[in-house]
């Protein structure tokens, strides 16, 4: 469906992610991963762009997208908007789905390829359902985190839920993983690696590289589920 949204709260997720939310219309139906398209005046012309829904299906008072700020026309546009000014909101789509429908999953993301993962997080979360989940994200530094004192809160509460941070540039403070995702990492803190359904999104790179690691792993490619990273 297609609706105007007028913006209702901005919240910054790190110094240059942003997540905008508006209003859910009753009759919006949607799932833990999909997305929809966001559309924009830009230089006098209406842009339109996919991004990932980082709400979840249980909260009905909301929906909300969470968009890296990279200096582009659109996210620039985007990032000078405030509370009030409206939105084209038209979905959802998409494939990169969970409903409940596996006992086992692991999420691996990249940056902002956080958004999906972060609304399936939310989604079992709240339904407390008893999916076993363990989310692997991975980042430059520790500023770049989005999310983060969430994914802690809810790894507090829900114990079927692991969170596992990994940064290529982190500073000597840092207490967890460093580097890349790696066969070392998911191993040592996925070791059932092989009986989980596994949700990648991230850049491309990032996900190309992480989908020929889990095969080289030997998991088998149906049993790997992939989002382009979008929004950007």
């Amino acid at each position: 469906m297609e609706f105007d949204a007028p913006i209702t709260e901005i919240i910054w997720q790190t110094h240059d992610v942003k997540s905008f939310r508006f209003e859910r219309p009753e009759e919006f139906e949607y799932k833990a991963g999909q997305y929809f398209f966001v559309s924009i005046p830009v230089d006098g012309e209406i842009q339109r762009k996919p991004f990932t829904i980082s709400s979840s299906p249980t909260e009905n008072g909301y929906l909300e997208f969470t968009k890296k700020l990279t200096g582009h026309e659109f996210s620039n546009v985007l990032d000078g908007m405030e509370v009030g000014d409206i939105l084209v909101i038209d979905g959802p789509y998409g494939k990169f789905t969970f409903e409940g429908e596996f006992d086992k999953i692991a999420l691996i993301s990249g940056g902002i390829g956080i958004t999906p993962m972060i609304s399936i997080c939310r989604y079992c979360s709240d339904r407390m359902a008893g999916t076993d989940i363990v989310i692997l994200s991975s980042n430059k530094t520790e500023g770049d985190i989005a999310f983060r004192e969430e994914l802690e809160e809810m790894d507090s509460k829900n114990p079927n839920l692991k969170v596992v941070h990994t940064l290529t540039r982190a500073d000597e403070e840092w207490p967890g993983f460093r580097g890349r995702i790696c066969d070392t990492i998911i191993v040592d803190q996925i070791p059932d690696y092989m009986d989980r359904v596994i949700y990648v999104c991230g850049p491309p790179a990032m996900m190309k590289a992480t989908e020929e690691l889990l095969r080289e792993m030997g998991v088998p490619k149906e049993q790997i589920k992939k989002e382009a990273l979008v929004g950007l």
